[in-house]
């Protein structure tokens, strides 16, 4: 057998010694784990797909390819479990996107943690109009938001997509006070209204409608957020029947009959401007709102009823969706096209 020069196997020990030298450099090089990567929701799925952590992003800047998008994308391609990610702005907005996993509420509690039921709640009424959330949503499905808590705690949503497979398209939310507006409202990327108006309602301007009889038939009546003192209308002619009535949990109250015999009450009311058998005639002022009685924020209870059955305020008005006018698209446009940057990406991305 033939042996080594000097009788040493030199180069198996300069194979050796290049394997060391390359394993020291590779510890000391081996990027680590962000700090609070676990409390933003980085995780490895069940796969080969591996996602790097969140960036910090700052609305308004430009944005860098997000691994908030590759992970949906990896999602969908790979079947991976879901792993929702979050990016925050301290200053500004917090980015969540998620794969839906059973209901809104409990991908929003996986991927926010506490707060999540409360984002949830907020981002499930910009889309109760046009999707029914518990016939149609589907695990699998995309969602993602924009938002931020403010001061005293209440959350506002500044954009919202909901990429849904039963409906086979993408649902959009956009937050934007349309010239002459008292409130910001929302409004899909199409510049027509989120949220469907009554026809001939008890409000000419409010925040936002936060709950509809179908939510909770038990509640008999939808809700209209709103600042005290709003003015309360009457929606058709009738008769002011009886006010101020069981005022610990209606506050102060207004119950108009319709000339068709339909019976509607108005509750919470800060101020009570008609008296009982007082006739009112379609969009007389009836009383101001208010956060009184049985109620834990400014708002407006509406009510409608015809002998012992229950009338939901949908049907009995009907409804309609405002659209953006020629006037104010290009300022519309230029929101979206910001807010869907905020989001990371064009709509196209869904």
């Amino acid at each position: 057998m033939m042996q080594p020069p000097f009788g040493k196997p030199w180069l198996l020990y300069a194979l050796l010694g290049s394997s060391l030298a390359m394993n020291v450099y590779m510890v000391l090089e081996r990027p680590s784990v962000p700090e609070g990567a676990a409390l933003m929701g980085v995780a490895t799925p069940a796969s080969d797909v591996v996602v790097t952590p969140p960036t910090i992003q700052t609305a308004g800047a430009g944005l860098a390819p997000s691994p908030i998008r590759d992970l949906a994308d990896a999602i969908v391609k790979t079947g991976a479990a879901p792993a929702p990610t979050m990016a925050v702005d301290p200053g500004e907005w917090e980015l969540v996107d998620a794969v839906v996993e059973h209901s809104l509420a409990r991908t929003f509690q996986h991927a926010l943690g506490e707060k999540g039921n409360a984002v949830s709640a907020v981002v499930t009424r910009l889309f109760v109009w046009d999707m029914d959330m518990r016939r149609e949503l589907r695990s699998g499905d995309r969602v993602a938001a924009a938002y931020k808590i403010l001061d005293d705690g209440e959350i506002v949503v500044g954009a919202a997509l909901l990429k849904s497979q039963k409906q086979g398209r993408t649902l959009t939310s956009f937050r934007w006070t349309a010239p002459g507006d008292a409130h910001p409202s929302y409004w899909r990327d199409d510049g027509t209204g989120a949220a469907k108006r009554l026809i001939a309602g008890p409000l000419r301007d409010y925040v936002q409608v936060t709950s509809l009889l179908a939510d909770r038939p038990q509640h008999r009546g939808m809700d209209f957020k709103t600042p005290v003192g709003t003015p309360v209308h009457a929606s058709f002619p009738g008769r002011v029947t009886r006010t101020n009535w069981n005022t610990g949990a209606n506050g102060g109250c207004v119950e108009v009959e319709f000339q068709d015999g339909t019976l509607a009450k108005y509750l919470h009311l800060s101020e009570v401007k008609v008296k009982p058998g007082q006739a009112v005639s379609a969009g007389a002022v009836l009383a101001s709102t208010g956060n009184s009685g049985r109620s834990t924020a400014p708002h407006l209870h509406y009510e409608l009823a015809k002998g012992n059955k229950v009338v939901d305020p949908i049907d009995y008005h009907g409804t309609s969706r405002r659209k953006v006018s020629a006037k104010h698209q290009a300022r519309f446009d230029a929101l979206v096209d910001s807010r869907a940057t905020l989001l990371d990406g064009r709509l196209a991305s869904m």
